[in-house]
């Protein structure tokens, strides 16, 4: 057994310990759902970054809803990739915790852009008289500087408590890593595993209750108003759809690292580990592309720029 953090210098990862026959195949179509993430979600920053128009508080929130997603899918498609052709399954220490850091900032900062778009809307739609003096120019750039720094800040605390551990154990029973499965591996009871990712929880769980009471506010206000109902339609529901995608697909993952069974086949583990970092990536860029007018008309004039349209 080794008994101090300085003998672990890797982790295997067995997550991917029965795809031999298949490996190839697995290998092609990940790849292409990586290609896809990457196109989807360029084509909505470079056409919010480009277009001046879309330089409003809802777009800018957008951009970066996709410029976190390509940054959460960077720290495991690669790796990913790398391993479905290799035989040895193992990451470095210092890169299983890079990798743990990333994954969960990418969800965090998720949770907290997808907060902020529902204050604009909120805003936008319940105060609008009050809209352009409460979502500055000035202010965007804070929310959005705080979006990001608040995440980074508590899974930097939560990843420096979880690389000062004594761990008992280098076999990580998952196809990426996790702090809190690192922690497991820990000789003893530490406040990494309990008070630091209990903090955590509740301070996201919080978002999510922020979005779904300023969503009880929003239908309250749009049903008295047609023109009210059909904006709150055009750019509410993907909002609102994006946030259940994320949760349903952190809660399924988040409910097998703690409760799994042995009696899942492992390709079902693969792919709900996989869910949160396949399905919200492709999916939020397709839906606000899709929906929003703005979008939409931007993209299909850059295309017809590029292909002769009939």
């Amino acid at each position: 057994i080794m008994d101090n953090v300085s003998v672990i210098t890797v982790f295997t990862l067995s997550g991917l310990s029965n795809i031999a026959n298949y490996r190839v195949i697995l290998f092609v179509l990940t790849l292409l759902c990586y290609c896809v993430i990457w196109l989807v979600n360029l084509t909505i920053i470079v056409t919010v970054i480009v277009d001046k128009s879309l330089h409003e508080p809802m777009y800018i929130f957008l951009c970066n809803l996709c410029v976190n997603g390509l940054y959460g899918t960077a720290a495991f498609y690669p790796k990913f990739l790398y391993d479905l052709l290799s035989t040895i399954h193992v990451i470095s220490y210092a890169g299983c915790l890079l990798q743990g850091f990333a994954l969960h900032s990418s969800v965090a900062a998720d949770f907290s852009l997808l907060a902020l778009m529902a204050y604009d809307r909120y805003v936008a739609i319940c105060r609008p008289l009050v809209y352009h003096s409460l979502m500055t120019k000035q202010k965007v750039c804070i929310f959005v500087f705080f979006a990001w720094l608040i995440p980074f800040y508590l899974l930097f605390m939560s990843t420096i408590s979880t690389a000062v551990l004594r761990l008992c154990g280098s076999h990580i029973q998952r196809i990426y890593c996790v702090n809190w499965l690192i922690s497991n591996l820990a000789c003893s009871p530490s406040v990494a595993k309990t008070v630091i990712p209990a903090f955590n929880y509740t301070f996201y769980i919080g978002h999510v209750l922020f979005v779904f009471w300023s969503y009880v506010h929003l239908i309250k206000t749009c049903q008295s108003s047609n023109e009210n109902w059909n904006k709150f339609m055009q750019t509410c529901v993907p909002h609102l759809f994006s946030l259940t995608v994320v949760v349903v697909s952190l809660l399924f993952d988040m409910l097998y690292m703690r409760f799994g069974s042995k009696e899942i086949p492992q390709n079902v583990e693969n792919f709900m580990a996989m869910e949160f970092l396949l399905i919200p990536p492709i999916m939020n860029p397709l839906m606000y592309g899709l929906k929003l007018t703005k979008i939409r008309k931007r993209v299909l004039n850059f295309i017809c720029g590029k292909i002769t349209c009939t």
